[in-house]
Parts: structure tokens; C-alpha cells; sequence
């Protein structure tokens, strides 16, 4: 209560007869409570880390004909916090495409401290999305916005015949591939560089340059992983660009082609776009 309130009411209940005086100094009470009660009350806006399984979901953002990510989080954060929830989603991952930290936020009014949410959030998701962390950040931070860069892997599984238990985060191939010359096309590939043949044909952007910090090609036993960060990535870019290089894996392209494919700047001229199983949005860094 400011200084000067209090001065002015403490003069008028000294005035007063001694029981109407109590009263009033309850009632003046509660009035502060509720003040109180309102500024704890104030909005917020919470970060969640996002873990999840897309198998079974179309995808992140909100769609008509199914369950989405974002339709999820926001029935199951609406119920827990007893107010109509929007969460905006860093990555608007592709049906079928998995997470182990893509970035939501939301705002709320909600008193339950930010740091808790993500326990009692994960009370209520279904199995396959759980939230690995959640923090309160400044009113203003925006995920699409703020400065960061993005690690995606693109899982293969190389083999005879196809592994049942893979089948949902991988892609099957059949084919010896030549790692040595997917790791030298990958370093045309790096760098910055107008990517508008990796990109969807009728994707809606402002500019199609993206900077690639690094394109890695590793094997992990029967698994081949194509692991790419960067400041952003276009519509379809990472599962175009494993496309792509499973066909210069497969004899099909030769590495230098790659020069020509940037250069064209014509999404025909670059391989398939890989199945969306096999991806797997890693990690944000935000810078």
C-alpha cells in the first residue's frame, strides 16, 4: 500500500469508535489480499523443451482431419491450468517426424510456478510427448524470433532386410552405400548458401539463404547418420538434403554435382525428399 494511503486511513480510524474502527481496518485487510492475489496473478510466458514421438500425429501444428503436437499441449495445458492455453511452437515438425527438444511457449495467468509445469504437465500428455523442461522467460521472447541454431539427425538403416524395431525412426535401405562420397558432398553443401533447391516447391518465405554450420555423415554400426545444424532450415530442407545424398551414396550423383544443384536454384534439380520417419529434430541453441 503507498505511504501516503496508509497515513490518510490510519488518521480516519483513529477517529473512529473502537469496533468500527476493527471492521474497517478488516475490510482495508482484505482489499490488500486481493491486491495481492491479482499481482501474483499477473501473465507470464513459459518455455517448454518438447520431447516426442510423431508417429502417431499429424505433424506439430494444429490441423483439421487429426491430433497434432500443438492440439495435445494445448487441451492437456488449458485443463491444468484452468484457462484457454495457445502454445507457439519453434519447429512445426512434419507428420511422422520425432523431438527430443523442440521449443513451445505460452502465456498464462496461471499462479503454479513455471519451473513446476513441466511436472504436472506430464501427468496429463499422452506417453509418446513429454516435456523436459520448463522456465519462465522474458514477456517479449519469441522461439521463431529469437537468434539460435537447430541440430537435426536423419537416421538410415542399412541391412539385408528391414528391422522391425527401427522401422518408426529410421529409414531402410538395401543399398552399399559409399559414405566416403556423402561426407564429400556434404562439404559443398556447408556454409551459406541460397538453399531454394532443398526447399518445398510453394513454401512462403521471405529469403531462401540458410547458413549450414555443419553437415556430418557417420556410421553407428547398421546405422548411417546424417546430422546437420544450422541458424534455420526450410520447408522439407533436412529430409531433401538426406535425399540427396542417399542418391550420391547410391552412384546415382556425383559429389561436385552439388555446386550445380545450389546453382540452379530449382527444386527439381535435387534428389527426393527422404520419408519422414528417419527424422529427428535434436536440439535449439539459443544464441
Amino acid at each position: 500500500m503507498p505511504e501516503k494511503r496508509r497515513g490518510v486511513l490510519n488518521t480516519v480510524f483513529e477517529k473512529l469508535p473502537e469496533k468500527r474502527r476493527k471492521r474497517a481496518m478488516r475490510r482495508e485487510s482484505m482489499m490488500s489480499l486481493e491486491d495481492k492475489v491479482e499481482t501474483v496473478g499477473a501473465v507470464k510466458r513459459v518455455r517448454l523443451t518438447v520431447a516426442y514421438d510423431g508417429t502417431n500425429y499429424h505433424g506439430w501444428q494444429i490441423q483439421k482431419n487429426g491430433i497434432t503436437i500443438e492440439s495435445e499441449l494445448n487441451r492437456c495445458l488449458s485443463a491444468l491450468l484452468q484457462e484457454q492455453i495457445r502454445v507457439i511452437g519453434a519447429s512445426r515438425t512434419d507428420a511422422g517426424v520425432h523431438a527430443l527438444g523442440n521449443i513451445a511457449v505460452f502465456d498464462t495467468h496461471a499462479r503454479m510456478p513455471a519451473e513446476k509445469i513441466s511436472y504436472a504437465l506430464n501427468q496429463r500428455l499422452p506417453e509418446d510427448i513429454r516435456i523436459q523442461h520448463s522456465e519462465e522467460v522474458a514477456a517479449d521472447w519469441h522461439p521463431r524470433y529469437a537468434a539460435s541454431r537447430k541440430t537435426y539427425e536423419y537416421r538410415i538403416y542399412r541391412g539385408e532386410f528391414p528391422m522391425p524395431v527401427k522401422r518408426l525412426y529410421s529409414y531402410f535401405t538395401y543399398h552399399d552405400l559409399n559414405v566416403e562420397a556423402m561426407r564429400d558432398a556434404a562439404v559443398y553443401l556447408t556454409g551459406e548458401h541460397d538453399f531454394n533447391s532443398f526447399c518445398q516447391t510453394g513454401a512462403q518465405v521471405e529469403t531462401t539463404v540458410r547458413t549450414i554450420y555443419t553437415l556430418e555423415v557417420e556410421e553407428q554400426g547398421a546405422d548411417l547418420v546424417i546430422r546437420v545444424c544450422g541458424n534455420g532450415f526450410l520447408y522439407n530442407m533436412v529430409r531433401i538434403l538426406a535425399g540427396t545424398l542417399l542418391e550420391v551414396g547410391e552412384g546415382k550423383r556425383k559429389p561436385e554435382d552439388m555446386e550445380r544443384i545450389l546453382q540452379a536454384c530449382d527444386r527439381a534439380a535435387a534428389g527426393p525428399t527422404a520419408p519422414a520417419q528417419g527424422l529427428t529434430l535434436i536440439r535449439y541453441e539459443f544464441v
